[in-house]
């Protein structure tokens, strides 16, 4: 289980993406002088001015390409990388107004596989009609020269060792799992894995502004996607069209906070899950309270930590992956039942609803192998910010507080929080407040009860950003854009049309 910064929607969690194929090639429009701006450097004026050229990518309705972008923004000449971008053109009715840019979070999610799979579908029809959906997935991530570290052999060692060691002997064991994690990462990725920060992404995405011909960028970012959003607009402020940030994240935290914080996310997700549970006549932790809930399923994953669970396969579910599968099912209240029949399952000695949780977490396919979901996830989290711990000692000495935070995800998210420890890369960025003076005014969404992305840090981003505008959503869940709440989307819908943002502080239920 490696929870930490694994931000992203639930529907993206269980594989929504499509997959790219080859399709006939159709050329692409040069973007204008003032598109590209003013302001691009020389050295960056042939990524800005270079040629997109579309094909079909074998699903009914989008279209393909490739982008080229410097590997290292310091030195544009030494190199590039070749980043994979897909589009759905606008349906009309209506005025097209530009490209809408999506991305789902992680960091580590497929953007061109959230919009094949989901967006570009499940966007309100008249967001699709008057805006190209696009997706470009980062670099580093899924289609773009993808990050690799292990095996699915491998993958499947480390998914299951024990995240809440009991013995030094088990320290040592998860220490070193996370020592091979990031050797196979540098083994398999060294070239690309110093240049995956969430600053250069946002570069990225400002060249392909550009080479789609906008003058401005429309993008809706859930998740991390709203820390991409908030470093572009602090990048490019004046570039800023209409933003939406959903489920977000506060980037003036250093790491341990944001540790400290989602652990706290997770257990008012759980209570939110056990004050339902207990109401049910199925409920498998009890039907009495929260807190003899919050028991039964501590006693659950210690009875897994000394004997495993069947699962009808050649793997077990351990500890480490049921708390995983758990965790998946707090993304979204709809996942509810489905956690209450794996987790009665496991109390049975049958662990395969759990695993398949886990599984649909950590992107494995049936094959056994992974998406590289959780490799570039660590990249991108180890050289965004400085690690939460750099040794076991440091972990033991925030136990207190991260169990204090969470009696039953505490001990499990404090060890988790060490995976950065041994990276082998020096982090890049540094915790900071983002203003974005001059930019246009952008929305910020939180949702009260949101297990990944606390609400307070919408709180926080919404008053850094100088034009930032809070809307908030009264419920459970992981972000709160197109998952059934009329007054959210309106107000999103609306903003997006025309322009107008929602008042400050508005709340919707």
């Amino acid at each position: 289980m490696d929870t930490r910064r694994l931000l992203r929607t639930f529907a993206t969690a269980l594989g929504t993406a499509g997959l790219l194929a080859s399709g006939c090639s159709s050329g692409g429009s040069a973007p204008s002088a003032s598109a590209a701006g003013s302001a691009v450097a020389e050295e960056l004026q042939p990524y800005y001015g270079q040629k997109l050229r579309w094909r079909d990518c074998g699903v009914e309705g989008f279209q393909c390409t490739t982008m080229k972008a410097p590997l290292d923004y310091a030195a544009p000449d030494e190199g590039d990388v070749k980043l994979a971008v897909s589009r759905k053109k606008a349906t009309g009715p209506g005025k097209r107004i530009g490209s809408l840019l999506v991305n789902p979070g992680g960091p580590g999610g497929s953007a061109v596989g959230y919009l094949q799979g989901y967006a570009a579908i499940g966007y309100p029809a008249p967001v699709r009609a008057r805006y190209d959906m696009v997706a470009i997935d980062p670099r580093g991530v899924a289609r773009s020269e993808p990050v690799e570290c292990l095996t699915g052999k491998e993958m499947d060692a480390y998914t299951e060792v024990d995240q809440t060691p009991d013995d030094r002997s088990e320290i040592s064991t998860l220490k070193k799992s996370y020592e091979k994690f990031a050797a196979g990462c540098e083994k398999r990725s060294g070239k690309i894995l110093p240049h995956v920060s969430t600053v250069e992404t946002a570069r990225d995405m400002d060249i392909l502004r550009s080479l789609l011909g906008d003058e401005r960028l429309h993008y809706v970012g859930a998740s991390y996607g709203t820390f991409l959003g908030a470093t572009y607009a602090e990048l490019f402020p004046t570039r800023v069209g209409r933003l939406v940030l959903d489920g977000a994240m506060d980037p003036s935290l250093p790491a341990t906070d944001i540790n400290r914080d989602q652990t706290a996310g997770f257990e008012a997700a759980f209570q939110s899950f056990a004050a339902d549970c207990v109401k049910q006549s199925d409920c498998p932790l009890g039907t009495t309270s929260t807190s003899a809930a919050a028991t039964a399923l501590k006693k659950l994953f210690t009875d897994l930590d000394s004997t495993p669970a069947a699962t009808g396969e050649s793997r077990k579910l351990t500890e480490s992956l049921a708390t995983t599968g758990v965790i998946a099912a707090m993304y979204d209240e709809a996942a509810w039942p489905q956690l209450r029949e794996a987790v009665a399952g496991a109390q049975r000695g049958d662990g395969s609803g759990l695993l398949a949780l886990a599984d649909s977490y950590y992107e494995r396919e049936p094959s056994g192998e992974y998406a590289n979901l959780m490799f570039a996830n660590a990249a991108v989290n180890c050289l965004d910010l400085p690690p939460a711990f750099t040794g076991p000692s440091a972990v033991e000495k925030a136990l207190p507080e991260f169990e204090e935070a969470s009696p039953v995800f505490g001990k499990g998210f404090a060890w988790a929080a060490l995976n950065c420890g041994s990276w082998p890369v020096n982090p890049t960025g540094t915790p900071h407040r983002t203003e974005a003076e001059g930019a246009a005014p952008i929305v910020v969404v939180g949702t009260t009860r949101d297990p990944a992305t606390p609400y307070k840090w919408a709180e926080s981003l919404a008053e850094q950003l100088s034009s930032g505008t809070l809307l908030t959503y009264e419920g459970d869940g992981h972000t709160a854009y197109g998952r059934g709440s009329d007054c959210v989307d309106t107000a999103i819908n609306t903003y997006l049309l025309d322009g107008t943002p929602p008042r400050n502080g508005k709340k919707c239920s």
